[in-house]
């Protein structure tokens, strides 16, 4: 019999491979140096870094305390406008990261706000100090992938920190334009501790740097932690600035000295304004209440002294003629409950939040708002 046919040989498999395509390279980033850029809130433009806060030349005036709080960043604040789907930063501090009563965020970080639709500042993002190292300099994103938009953007300074170095990086491809702070004249905001940003979270939370943004205007913020005394030479210097209005809130530090030495530095301070500028408002404030007064005769007694002494000379000078100081008395300025400090001294942001409410309605009538 005839032999049976060949199987059929199998039929040929066709294996199809995908492949995905690499993703294209992020573009290089391009570095916008802060030091070239107008900062806002220096009155000075003589400081011996960008990011100082008096002339060089008061080096020679001041105590050495005020001169060494002076290159705290506190108040320094950049405004830039772009279209980047990224914002990075590059950060350099000269001190360390972190102290007893401020977040590290506060201190020697950096505190980001974006301009929304209808034109307010809102917040965007914060940059961190790496405590677990204690690295005095950062590189990171800021920001990435926010809505798409040409937007402003303004970017706070440590408060407790001197800031050395900052660039802003955003890739390539992305428009970026450094903004000048707005033409008009500013807020001078004469302080304390408690202006100099103790105990705000981060340094968009001071007293002025919110009053700023609720004024819609440029504030310089002269705290000086434990130093706020109007010395004869603060005096002169804050008298060369050219305010729309001046802030005096030195009280709480002043406190400490004797009746009449308030008194005559008050007075001081006062006649170097009005001799400069005889019609710029001041806001006068007196001092806070330590949360734990009612405990301590004596705190309460240095609370009725201080005040005394400053509401005497008040108004013998309005007494005098002087005019358009308004005041603003301290007893209830973070709330009458205790709740609104972090160590009875220092307020939290419930405190900072009180306080601003508490100066706005005068600031606005001062400033004609």
């Amino acid at each position: 019999p005839p032999a049976p046919p060949a199987p059929a040989p199998p039929a040929a498999t066709t294996t199809t491979t995908t492949t995905t395509p690499a993703p294209a390279p992020a573009p290089p980033i391009t570095w916008h140096n802060a030091a070239q850029a107008p900062i806002e809130g220096r009155a000075w433009n003589d400081t011996p870094t960008p990011f100082n806060r008096l002339p060089a030349r008061a080096q020679k005036t001041v105590t050495k305390a005020i001169w060494r709080l002076s290159q705290n960043s506190a108040g320094l604040n950049l405004r830039f406008r772009t279209d980047a789907p990224q914002i990075h930063v590059r950060h350099t501090v000269a001190n360390d990261l972190v102290s007893a009563n401020m977040t590290p965020i506060a201190r020697s970080g950096l505190d980001l706000y974006a301009r929304d639709p209808a034109g307010h500042w809102r917040w965007a993002a914060v940059a961190q100090p790496n405590i677990k190292t204690n690295d005095k300099h950062l590189e990171k994103t800021l920001l990435d992938n926010p809505a798409p938009g040409t937007r402003d953007y303004r970017l706070y300074l440590p408060l407790y920190n001197t800031t050395t170095a900052l660039e802003i990086g955003v890739p390539q491809n992305s428009a970026f334009t450094w903004l000048p702070p707005p033409a008009q004249k500013t807020i001078l905001y004469y302080g304390t501790s408690i202006a100099h940003g103790a105990s705000a979270s981060r340094p968009g939370m001071t007293i002025p740097a919110i009053l700023g943004r609720r004024l819609d205007t440029p504030v310089i913020n002269l705290g000086l932690s434990g130093n706020g005394k109007m010395e004869p030479a603060m005096a002169r210097l804050i008298a060369e600035i050219d305010a729309a209005l001046y802030i005096l809130d030195c009280l709480p530090n002043m406190s400490a000295l004797a009746p009449d030495e308030i008194s005559a530095r008050l007075e001081n301070t006062l006649r170097h304004l009005r001799k400069t500028h005889p019609q710029t408002p001041i806001i006068l404030l007196e001092d806070r209440t330590y949360a734990h007064a009612w405990l301590f005769p004596r705190l309460q007694e240095k609370h009725q002294k201080a005040r005394a002494a400053q509401r005497a000379t008040y108004e013998k000078l309005l007494a005098e003629g002087m005019t358009r100081i308004t005041y603003i008395e301290g007893a209830t300025l973070f709330g009458d409950d205790d709740e609104g400090m972090i160590d009875g001294s220092h307020p939290n942001e419930l405190g900072i939040t009180r306080q601003v409410a508490a100066m706005l309605p005068a600031l606005r009538r001062a400033l004609g708002q």
